[in-house]
């Protein structure tokens, strides 16, 4: 994880902002879609609503051509844990949970953010679940905030503060293999970030480093397993599986969540940078 065996991009501030307005579009279309989550929806539906809301605001889905990607989200329901193929065969069910991951290119800026949410009365302990995985989203993204501002701050100490989080919650199982990941000018860039481990290590957190958190948890064995698409990746034990992300990008005076249409201040309080949305 030394720095010189990886490309990292910094940001400037007017770059951030670039990456603010992406993430806003991927806000919307996140919103449209939770909207319209529900019984007798098929997740092909909730691809076409996300495009529409992309291309209506001027931007490209992120998703769709991404390495023969088909689709302009990823739909994971149930034991699907991500990277799940949009299907007009697969229909929304009363108590699923499913899990949107989206993200949108505007003017050569990257935003990238997942929801997970229950499909009509949906099983409390699984709602609880999609709960702990974003509550350590946002203590991962604390975590950020803090390191850049008192300049120790290390890459690891994101994935301490996430597997923390979701320790103190409860038996669950942290997806191994899969995490975080720089962003920016591309969707994935260096470093990736896992969702785990012990502080103190890797790259240090500087402003202009941007970053998507995103835990992935289940209710059972972490293990997961490909299916033969060559995308969906589900738990090999059958249990229902949770993922959320935000993109965040870290200032001289704080973090900026660009995904989260507050910037995070609801959850961040004055960790957030002062710059407007």
């Amino acid at each position: 994880m030394r720095r010189q065996e990886l490309k990292i991009q910094l940001k400037t501030p007017e770059q951030i902002e670039k990456m603010r307005a992406a993430g806003l579009v991927v806000a919307a279309a996140l919103d449209a879609m939770r909207a319209a989550v529900a019984p007798g929806v098929s997740t092909a539906d909730l691809d076409a609503i996300a495009e529409k809301t992309i291309r209506d605001a001027g931007a490209v889905p992120s998703f769709k051509g991404y390495h023969g990607f088909p689709a302009s989200i990823c739909a994971s329901v149930n034991e699907q844990v991500v990277h799940g193929i949009p299907s007009a065969g697969q229909v929304l069910r009363e108590g699923d949970l499913i899990s949107l991951d989206c993200g949108a290119i505007l003017d050569g800026w990257h935003g990238d953010s997942a929801i997970t949410v229950g499909v009509g009365e949906t099983d409390p302990a699984l709602l609880r679940m999609a709960e702990v995985a974003e509550d350590a989203m946002w203590a991962g993204i604390a975590a950020a905030a803090r390191g850049v501002a008192n300049g120790r701050g290390r890459l690891t100490d994101i994935s301490f503060n996430i597997e923390r989080s979701i320790r103190k919650a409860g038996r669950y199982g942290i997806v191994d293999g899969y995490g975080g990941h720089g962003i920016g000018t591309e969707m994935h860039q260096d470093p990736h970030v896992l969702n785990h481990g012990k502080p103190g290590r890797g790259i240090r957190l500087e402003v202009g480093l941007a970053l998507a958190i995103e835990p992935m948890i289940t209710m059972g064995s972490p293990r997961t397993a490909e299916l033969e698409d060559g995308w969906t990746v589900v738990t090999r034990d059958g249990s229902r599986a949770a993922h959320v992300e935000h993109t965040m990008a870290l200032l001289a005076d704080g973090v900026w969540v660009t995904t989260a249409p507050d910037g995070g201040r609801a959850r961040l309080g004055e960790l957030v940078t002062a710059r407007q949305p």
